[in-house]
């Protein structure tokens, strides 16, 4: 059945992976086959330590509206992958036809994953003795969920579902539940792209924020405000 004209656009979420160790920062662009149905949030303030100042009550009243930096903002989601379509046309889908869903699966679990090169390079320099060798960098991800939330995240927790298989064993449909943590400001060097990427999923919420207006009749609340 064809899509009615009058149907809207449907946007597509998506994880963008971008390669820090790379000179270009390319990366991969997974787009989700279907939107999650649903997408849970949870923010958790960065308080300051309770007992700062001369006593311990004193730093509570004078710390308790202030804060350390943006919340902790952590994201779970689930996705759900189905080879359906792509096996009703195998002439037009050679790679689903052939691996099934081994390549979308691969793609979203690189970002949990250091480049190999990378980690053999570690491997070398270790084994020659070297003491300084730091951890290899997983790339940096960005969560793209419309225009509003393009956020750097952290993969926080990645559990797979395969559900059915092909008859050589490739998963055909499969869920994949992540849960992520925005990471902030506070977490990127001064100049670095997820620094950049993360003020601006603040401002627009910022921008969205000032753009609410609440319609019903706040006369009598403002009174109350105002005999406070």
């Amino acid at each position: 059945m064809s899509e009615s004209p009058r149907s809207p656009r449907l946007l597509k979420g998506a994880l963008a992976l971008y390669d820090m160790d790379s000179t270009t920062s390319q990366g991969a662009l997974v787009i989700f086959q279907y939107n999650p149905e649903q997408v849970r949030r949870t923010l958790a303030n960065r308080t300051q330590q309770q007992g700062a100042g001369t006593g311990a009550n004193q730093g509570a009243r004078e710390d308790v509206l202030r804060v350390a930096g943006p919340p902790v903002e952590t994201i779970s989601l689930g996705i759900v992958l189905n080879a359906a379509d792509q096996l009703a046309a195998p002439e037009e889908n050679e790679t689903v036809a052939e691996r099934g869903l081994y390549p979308a699966l691969a793609a979203m679990e690189m970002a949990m994953y250091p480049p190999a090169m990378m980690a053999e390079k570690l491997e070398d320099l270790a084994a020659s003795g070297e003491v300084t060798v730091q951890p290899a960098n997983v790339p940096l991800t960005m969560l793209v969920w419309g225009e509003s939330r393009v956020a750097p995240v952290a993969i926080t927790s990645f559990s797979i579902t395969e559900e059915a298989f092909d008859p050589r064993l490739n998963p055909i449909r499969a869920k994949v539940d992540l849960g992520l943590k925005v990471l902030t400001s506070l977490e990127f060097p001064n100049s670095s792209v997820g620094r950049d990427a993360y003020i601006a999923y603040q401002k627009s919420k910022e921008q969205l924020a000032k753009q609410f207006s609440n319609r019903s009749d706040d006369t009598q609340i403002r009174k109350f405000l105002q005999a406070t």
